[in-house]
């Protein structure tokens, strides 16, 4: 799997356009989201006549899940990263498909619950070759620019 992760993405050196200021894409989309995420939540606690308040975090939590999973499953992307126009994909090249939007979302989800990994993950996009966070590094993925259609 290594060598097929090396020749089915783009090589950063000889193709960096795919990987042209994908952290700050990346973090243009992660605002995107979380304003989706929080819009979203209100909603939910609206809906519940305030009694999601109660359980806010939990709220919060799986509402995110949901919506990052759901979204990663259907196009590869959150509409913060399509917005941002970046996209995630497979070791082999690959759209994700919903195991994979489960995993990456769950690995997320994990180094967002411990500051450190998230950190962590933050400076792994900022500085490594293909933009790579703990999640991405953990399933071989990595974020892209997206064609234009």
């Amino acid at each position: 799997m290594y060598a097929d992760y090396h020749t089915a993405l783009p090589d950063p050196e000889r193709q960096p356009q795919f990987y042209r200021d994908v952290p700050v894409k990346r973090l243009v989309a992660w605002v995107a989201d979380s304003a989706v995420i929080l819009a979203l939540c209100v909603l939910a606690v609206l809906m519940t006549a305030f009694v999601g308040l109660l359980i806010w975090p939990l709220l919060y939590l799986g509402i995110g899940f949901a919506y990052r999973a759901a979204t990663l499953a259907a196009g590869s992307a959150t509409l913060g990263m399509r917005l941002a126009g970046i996209e995630l994909r497979r070791a082999d090249g690959g759209r994700f498909d919903g195991t994979h939007a489960l995993l990456h979302t769950g690995f997320y989800s994990f180094c967002l619950s411990l500051p450190i990994l998230q950190i962590i993950s933050v400076v792994l996009m900022a500085t490594s070759t293909r933009g790579q966070g703990l999640p991405d590094l953990a399933l071989g993925t990595v974020a892209l620019n997206r064609r234009a259609a």
